[in-house]
This record gives C-alpha cells, sequence and structure tokens, in this order.
C-alpha cells in the first residue's frame, strides 16, 4: 500500500534529514580537521560572529547542535509528532526558534547580502567578458555554507511553527484557530502599509548616498575619499548597489499597491493576471534576512564606533539596516495575510 506524505509534514522530515547530513558533515570536519567553512577559516567572513570560533571548536560544537536539530526536527514532523505542553513545551519551541535563528542570520553575515547586490552587475557584464574581479573568490565554499545555513534555517523555522501551531491547537497550514484579530486582512492592510513604507524609504536613504558620489558629491565622506573612489571606480560598484536598492524599494511598494496583486496592463502575457502571493513574499523575506544576518555583524564590528566617532557618513545609512530588516519581513507577513484566502485545510477565511 502506497503512502502519501501530507505537504504540511514534508518541511518537518526536510529539516531533519538537512540536520542529519550537515551533522555528519560536520563530523568528518572534526575528525579530518579540514573543510570547516566558518570562522577563521572564512576568508569572507571579516564581520562574521563565528570569526572568533577556531575551527577545533567550532566544527565539534556544530556537529553536536545539527545532530542534536535532527532529532528534535524529527520530534516535531510528521502526524505522530510528540505533544507537550507547559515549561518543556516552551523549551522545546526555544530550542528551535534559536537554531532557526542561527542558522538564517548569525551563520550568512553581510557575504551574502553583498554577493546578492553585485550579482545582476556580475551577471550582466559576463558577456562582455566580466567584471574585474576573480570569480573564484566571490563565490567560495563558505559562501555556499551560508547558502546552506540559510536554507537550513527556513527548513527549521517552518517545522518550528507548524508544531508550534498544532500543540496550541491551531491550524498547522495557515495558523487561524483562535481570536486573533490582528492577522485579519483588514487589519494586516493597515499595519502592513507602515511597514512596507518603512522597508521602502530605508534603502533610498542608502541610495541616495552612494547615487550622490556618482554624481560627485561627497555625501557624507571627504572630497579626498570620494576622489579615491571615482579613480578606482568604486563609486560605479556603489551606484551598482544603489541600483539594486532602488528596484528593491520599488518592488517592495507593491506589496500595498494594486500592482503588487495583479499584473500590470503592459505586461504582454500576464496583463490583469493575479499575482501568486509567494512572488512576493518568498524574495521579500530571503532579503529581510540577509540584511538582518548582515546588520548583525555589521552592528558588531568594533571598528563601527570608530568610524561613527570619526564622523565616517559612510556607515551611517547601514545603522537603518536592522529597521529594514525587520519592516520588510513585518511587510510580507501583512501581504500574506491579506492575500493568504480561505485555508484549504481548516476552511477558514
Amino acid at each position: 500500500m502506497t503512502t502519501h506524505l501530507h505537504p504540511h509534514h514534508r518541511p518537518g522530515y526536510a529539516a531533519a534529514g538537512w540536520a542529519g547530513l550537515y551533522g555528519v558533515l560536520a563530523l568528518l570536519w572534526t575528525l579530518t580537521g579540514d573543510g570547516y567553512p566558518f570562522g577563521p577559516n572564512d576568508p569572507g567572513g571579516q564581520l562574521s560572529l563565528l570569526r572568533p570560533v577556531p575551527a577545533d571548536v567550532g566544527a565539534p560544537v556544530l556537529a553536536g547542535l545539527a545532530l542534536v536539530t535532527s532529532v528534535v526536527m524529527l520530534a516535531m514532523a510528521g502526524p505522530h509528532a510528540v505533544r507537550l505542553s507547559g515549561v518543556p513545551r516552551l523549551l522545546l519551541l526555544g530550542y528551535g526558534w534559536l537554531v532557526a535563528a542561527a542558522l538564517l542570520i548569525v551563520a550568512p553575515d553581510g557575504q551574502v547580502l553583498a554577493v546578492a547586490g553585485y550579482a545582476p552587475m556580475l551577471i550582466l557584464s559576463l558577456p562582455f567578458g566580466g567584471l574585474p574581479v576573480d570569480y573564484a573568490t566571490v563565490f567560495t565554499w563558505s559562501l555556499l555554507n551560508k547558502m546552506l545555513a540559510v536554507a537550513g534555517g527556513l527548513l527549521v523555522a517552518r517545522t518550528v511553527l507548524g508544531w508550534q501551531r498544532r500543540t496550541a491547537d491551531r491550524c498547522v497550514a495557515c495558523g487561524r484557530g483562535g481570536p486573533v484579530s490582528w492577522t485579519a486582512p483588514d487589519r494586516a492592510a493597515r499595519w502592513g502599509r507602515w511597514a512596507t513604507w518603512v522597508a521602502a524609504a530605508v534603502p533610498l536613504v542608502y541610495a541616495l548616498s552612494r547615487l550622490a558620489w556618482l554624481a560627485g558629491v561627497p555625501l557624507g565622506i571627504s572630497a579626498d575619499l570620494l576622489r579615491e573612489l571615482r579613480d578606482s571606480g568604486g563609486v560605479w560598484a556603489g551606484a551598482g548597489l544603489a541600483a539594486f536598492a532602488v528596484v528593491g524599494a520599488v518592488l517592495t511598494l507593491g506589496l500595498v499597491r494594486p500592482w503588487g496583486e495583479r499584473f500590470p496592463r503592459w505586461l504582454p502575457g500576464l496583463a490583469g493576471r493575479p499575482v501568486p502571493a509567494n512572488l512576493a513574499v518568498v524574495p521579500a523575506t530571503l532579503v529581510a534576512v540577509a540584511v538582518g544576518a548582515a546588520s548583525l555583524g555589521f552592528l558588531a564590528n568594533p571598528e563601527l564606533a570608530r568610524l561613527i566617532g570619526a564622523g565616517d557618513g559612510a556607515v551611517a545609512p547601514m545603522l537603518l539596516w536592522p529597521l529594514w530588516s525587520v519592516a520588510l519581513a513585518v511587510a510580507a507577513y501583512a501581504y500574506h495575510l491579506r492575500r493568504r484566502g480561505t485555508c484549504p485545510r481548516c476552511k477558514e477565511r
């Protein structure tokens, strides 16, 4: 007899499998002393919180945490997941959410956001010979592991959320089942609008400074530094990131605009069709995670205080990145609440 795995059970088993395989990989790093991608072994992790942790400590700790997490995910997965209440439930939820947070915003650091920002320029330049960079130093083993950490973090978060709902006697698919009026579509439209405008404004502040440099205006920096950036071509890299930020800000506004729910008329083949909700929610969530990870490493950098004390205005827009991350995540969630409709599992709307 063939048994079918319910879609809402798949993330739990996937998370358990991911954590188990990564735990075995970390055990190999521990035994061989080779391959650990974080800490001092990470050439792009200058702002990583894991930078001070040596490989002979980080690898076995990672192995232990990953293998324990695999067991926890199995306990939370499937129709026969454990049911706890009171303090044991809170402790298990706390562990699950801490692991998800570590994977999503501690392990990746700012390199993931930097590569995402430069990726359009790197790809568009390929037909013309590419940019004068060594791609092997950009797409590294450490970067791959950071992306794997984000993927694992999303699986863990989805599993923990489902178990949290199940043990609270709510719908596993949508979370409905109680008088939580703030998630109603009309309420979500109100608080989501504020979050969306904030999430769109912060990257525009960043873009303004970099575009000013391209125009020859030393906004927040000295004239000498601007001259160096213009001579080295650094202003063009900044302009590329600024363009990425502007496009992101415009797309963010789609979370509260009509064209964010139905494709505009000028799009051939798509005009007037509904925009799939995940087409907006998934990218917005990933960007919010990447910005949050970059913010954590940036704010924890001891050099930041010196730069601020020296009046370095170049870093000022990045001080708003934590706000950007939170606002974008909230805006994406509000959009999801407005667009989710009737739940196919519990039939509530």
